[in-house]
């Protein structure tokens, strides 16, 4: 099961309001407690609970939320941080991001860890497609042929294989119809290697 920080938030919110009062939360309540300016928000973080089987609603019904009681252990897995956007096309500037992500356990994901979001196409042939989220585990070096989160001139990230040949580094997209980047090994660093893919159908 992935849940996001804020939908965690929610589930945990509504879960001790119901302990404490026996009904469940309003929709202004939930608004009010997280500071969401919309309601169409919190009905959207709603719906995500409700297609995960976290929670179930009645439609147009007042405190209509009701938490599934097997979620009474909580999620297990870390919570993974989500560092921003990586272009999967040509280099953009990462970017912080104050989200997290609880992975289960079976993804592998540890403390060195972190999810970026892909924008772009480039490495649509290794089936990574804009608006999936890498896993990547922080590292300083790769192997020849591992995708790796590369720095470039120490300010551009971007998600390309990595091979080290003849003096050079060459970041090759998975893609036929982008030309690789081929640079000098000091504009080049390895930032991490992708372990995992996630994907939002």
């Amino acid at each position: 099961m992935i849940i996001t920080k804020r939908q965690k938030e929610i589930l945990d919110f509504v879960n001790a309001f119901v302990a404490a009062k026996g009904y469940a939360p309003s929709i202004g309540e939930i608004k009010a407690q997280f500071g969401i300016n919309s309601p169409a928000t919190v009905h959207q973080h709603l719906k995500n609970l409700q297609e995960k089987g976290l929670i179930n609603r009645v439609p147009n019904r007042h405190r209509s939320i009701e938490v599934i009681p097997s979620y009474g252990a909580r999620p297990s897995g870390l919570a993974v941080p989500i560092l921003g956007a990586i272009a999967a096309g040509y280099p953009i500037e990462s970017y912080p991001d104050s989200d997290t992500m609880t992975l289960p356990e079976e993804m592998g994901a540890d403390e060195n860890c972190y999810l970026l979001r892909v924008r772009g196409d480039s490495m649509i042939d290794d089936h990574i497609c804009d608006g999936d989220m890498v896993l990547v585990r922080k590292a300083e070096f790769a192997k020849p042929g591992q995708t790796v989160v590369a720095l470039v001139d120490g300010r551009e990230a971007t998600l390309k294989r990595y091979y080290p040949e003849r003096g050079k580094i060459r970041l090759q997209p998975a893609n036929p119809v982008m030309e690789p980047m081929v640079l000098e090994p000091q504009r080049v660093r390895v930032q991490g290697t992708v372990v995992g893919i996630i994907r939002k159908f």
